[in-house]
């Protein structure tokens, strides 16, 4: 086992476990092609255990985060059928650490995507859209992490809930998007806040995919990005998710 899949190793039983590790880049320096490489690799556990993978999430895409960060690109991560919450579902806090949620647009694909597509040409490859809510949960203690940890870490993905799905329509750039919960607004903010038009963010996500040899295929969903600070959950919470003509989404979270 050499010092990256000790890695990948790390950061999936502390999600297994719901236990907060050290930051990975404390002990030892690697590259963000190496981080990507823990995330492969941490990931392929999971699927060994049985789950598949459903998607991707896109992470960073605010010119504001990409400038704290000190980056230039945006960062993603993978999804799999575990992660998946039935909208209205629930969640128990015992199996994540420190979950924050966040308001999303999700897209989800109508056939393999091979190479990068330019934008004009996404709808092809589109037929669904939907409001969702992504929970991030860093596996690093007190949520702190440097660039490289959070890739290593699939970029905090936990899991998500999909709304109901809509027929995709090109004009979602400035629609208003709301969080709140057991009926009190935490989080308000709006789709101009991913990269200036949810599309884009799907387009960079066909580019990066091409980039690290990542298939995106028919019925796998794209998590845009938030388009609001994410909040923490707290126990016994009804949290819901309002996107401007694509509806709701909500779920439960018990202790």
């Amino acid at each position: 086992m050499d010092k990256l899949d000790k890695m990948a190793a790390a950061v999936d039983i502390a999600a297994k476990e719901a236990r907060a590790i050290s930051q990975l880049s404390i002990a030892t320096s690697f590259s963000i092609e190496e981080a990507y490489e823990i995330q492969k690799r941490a990931i392929a556990r999971r699927i060994d255990r049985g789950e598949s993978l459903v998607g991707l999430k896109m992470g960073f895409t605010s010119e504001a985060k990409m400038i704290q960060m000190g980056v230039h690109d945006m960062i993603w991560g993978r999804l799999t059928d575990s992660m998946l919450i039935e909208n209205g579902g629930e969640l128990s806090l015992g199996s994540f650490i420190h979950p924050r949620a966040e308001p999303e647009v999700c897209f989800r694909i109508s056939k393999d995507i091979k190479g990068e597509i330019p934008l004009k040409d996404l709808d092809e490859y589109v037929d669904g859209i939907a409001a969702a809510i992504e929970i991030i949960d860093s596996r690093f203690e007190n949520f702190k992490f440097s660039l490289g940890d959070v890739v290593a870490d699939n970029c905090s993905s936990s899991a998500l809930v999909i709304g109901e799905w809509k027929m995709p329509s090109r004009d979602v750039t400035n629609l208003k998007m709301t969080q709140s919960f057991n009926c009190e607004m935490v989080a308000e903010g709006s789709s101009a806040d991913i990269l200036g038009d949810p599309w884009k963010s799907l387009q960079a996500a066909t580019r990066l995919a091409e980039q690290y040899g990542e298939p995106i295929k028919e019925g796998h969903v794209i998590m845009a990005g938030a388009a609001t600070a994410a909040v923490f959950l707290k126990p016994d919470s009804d949290v819901q998710a309002d996107v401007e003509r694509l509806g709701s989404v909500r779920f439960q979270v018990i202790n």
